[in-house]
Formats: C-alpha cells, sequence, structure tokens
C-alpha cells in the first residue's frame, strides 16, 4: 500500500492529503516520457556521431581491406606494365631486326582505348579516384597485350618465311668476280669520268666485256625494263619483296621480261655500253624501302671473311666511277 502525501494549506494551516487527479497524473507521465525521448535521442546523436556500431567496424575493416588489395593491384599492374615494355623493346630490337622488319610505331602501342564517359559509372563514391586509377591501367595494359599479341603473331609468320626471306635479299655479286678485280668504282662520292667533278656514286661498278653474264642477287620479280640511250642507259629492276630492290644497268641484253620471276642466281641480262658509260660495265644498286644503300654490305653470301674486309678497305678509297 503507498504512504499519502500531505500537503501544507497556509489558509488553513493544517495538513491536507494530497489528492491526484488523472489530468496531473497523465501531465506527470508525458513530462517524464518527454525527458526521456530527449535523453535518449542525444544518447544516441553522440554515439553515432562519435562511437561506430559493430556493423560500421566491420564496413570500416572491409573498406580499409579493399583499399590495400586495390593498392597492391596497381603495384601488380605497374610490374606488368615494365614487363610489356621489355618485351615491347625485344621485339622492336631484337626480333623485327632479325627478320628486317619495322618496329611497331610508339603511335599504334600507345594507341587510346575509349573515350570520357568509360568509366562514368564508376564515379560519384568515396574511393572512386582508386578505382578509377586502377581499372584504366588495367585498360591501358590491356590494350598493349593486344597490340604486342598481334605483333608476335607477324613475327611468327616472319619466322616460317625465313628462308623466303634470306632467299629474296641480295646476297651475292651480280656477275663472276672470284678475284674481286672486276670492281671498279664502290658506293659513294666518286670523280665523274666525263664531268671531271665530284658526285655521289649511288652504287658500285662491275668492269667486264661487254656481254658477260649478269645474275640476280636474289629471288624477286622483274619489276621494270628500260631501254634509253641516255642516263644508265638500258636498265632492268627487280622486286624482292620485304622492301628491297635491286637495279642493274649499262645493260646489252635482256635474258627476262617485266613481270618474270626470277630466282637467285639466274641470268637475267649481259653486261652492255649504253648510256652515259665510259667502258662496258654493269652498275649496280640497292635499294632498301626506297632508300639506296650500299651494295657492299650485301655480297656476303660470295665472299669469305677475308674477301670481305679487302672489298670494305677498297670502298673506302678514292676512284672514279664509270657512269
Amino acid at each position: 500500500m503507498s504512504k499519502a502525501k500531505y500537503k501544507f494549506n497556509k489558509k488553513s494551516l493544517q495538513f491536507e492529503v494530497v489528492k491526484h487527479n488523472f489530468k496531473t497524473i497523465a501531465i506527470k507521465v508525458l513530462s517524464y516520457l518527454a525527458t526521456g525521448t530527449v535523453f535518449s535521442v542525444v544518447v544516441i546523436f553522440l554515439a553515432y556521431t562519435f562511437l561506430d556500431s559493430p556493423k560500421e567496424k566491420i564496413l570500416k575493416r572491409e573498406i580499409a581491406q579493399y583499399q590495400l588489395q586495390f593498392q597492391m593491384i596497381n603495384e601488380r599492374v605497374e610490374q606488368y606494365d615494365k614487363v610489356l615494355a621489355d618485351l615491347a623493346d625485344r621485339d622492336d630490337n631484337i626480333y623485327r631486326v632479325i627478320f628486317e622488319a619495322e618496329p611497331v610505331s610508339s603511335a599504334v602501342r600507345k594507341a587510346g582505348f575509349g573515350g570520357s564517359d568509360r568509366y562514368s559509372n564508376l564515379e560519384g563514391y568515396e574511393n572512386s579516384e582508386i578505382i578509377i586509377n586502377t581499372v584504366k591501367k588495367l585498360d591501358k595494359v590491356n590494350s598493349q597485350l593486344v597490340v604486342q599479341s598481334k605483333s608476335f603473331d607477324e613475327v611468327f609468320n616472319m619466322a616460317k618465311r625465313k628462308s623466303e626471306m634470306l632467299a629474296c635479299i641480295p646476297a651475292i655479286q651480280p656477275v663472276n668476280n672470284h678475284d674481286l678485280r672486276r670492281l671498279s668504282s664502290y658506293f659513294g662520292y666518286r670523280t665523274d669520268p666525263i664531268y671531271k667533278v665530284t658526285k655521289f656514286h649511288p652504287g658500285i661498278d662491275f668492269s667486264a666485256p661487254k656481254g658477260t653474264e649478269i645474275y640476280a642477287t636474289g629471288d624477286g620479280l622483274v619489276k621494270e625494263i628500260v631501254q634509253s640511250r641516255g642516263g644508265y642507259g638500258n636498265c632492268l629492276v627487280l622486286n624482292h619483296g620485304y622492301g628491297y630492290e635491286t637495279m642493274y644497268a649499262h645493260i646489252h641484253q635482256f635474258k627476262v621480261k617485266q613481270g618474270e620471276k626470277v630466282k637467285r642466281g639466274q641470268l637475267i641480262a649481259t653486261i652492255g655500253n649504253t648510256g652515259k658509260s665510259t667502258a662496258p660495265h654493269l652498275h649496280y644498286e640497292i635499294w632498301k624501302n626506297g632508300n639506296k644503300v650500299n651494295p657492299v654490305y650485301y655480297l656476303f653470301n660470295d665472299l669469305t671473311p677475308e674477301e670481305y674486309e679487302k672489298v670494305l678497305d677498297l670502298s673506302s678509297r678514292a676512284t672514279q666511277s664509270m657512269d
């Protein structure tokens, strides 16, 4: 049984029993509830602001783990990028050099792989930057892998055609010249036999009697036959493929026709004295990708190492050309 509460009445100067009606009780209850609610809200606000719930702690640990994993993935992608760069360097400077192929251009290797909207679906998150950077690096590596794979396919095909390529590259002397005495003028600046001025001589000359046989220095196709009284006179051009062409000038008689396929060592013409020529001889040129190169460097199949060294020494001496 609850104890009665008393209240002093100043008018009657007596203590009277306090009687509680429903309104008074309701007000007190509501005041207690309001106080408790405010206190609870304050406590919950402070807890959520400064303290992590168990679930939040778990999520934060997972996010930290994901960030660490992304960092490790980035480091591995950078390693893969270095390996790809090394493969590209070997491809351009070793494998393609062996097969005398042009290196893959940097523009092709670094070609774009997507527009600015490619990563829009990854934006708007707290860690969007690290995610987008990682995906960009992966896309870059993937693009380079595709280019490198295609390049290796080309190198593989070139390797399968290696014997064909070696047969096509000019590699012998165009005339019989075992004693090397027929080499009369070399590649470089020489004295013009008619004008007596120094001019660039873009080939080598083989002096020999009229009618001496001329041979194809590599497998190829007769690209052009020209008959003329001036300049190089009667001349013949062979297309060997792989960027190589050879030109034979001052010809007396042609032994092949335009469009005909020829083999290395096949008789294609005879030496003459046509055009701007001071005596019967063959003017021989090699063109690589449209540029005239020194034919002396392409006589290796016909010469011993000692003979090759001798030819290189002779080619450096000043002489007079024959055309």
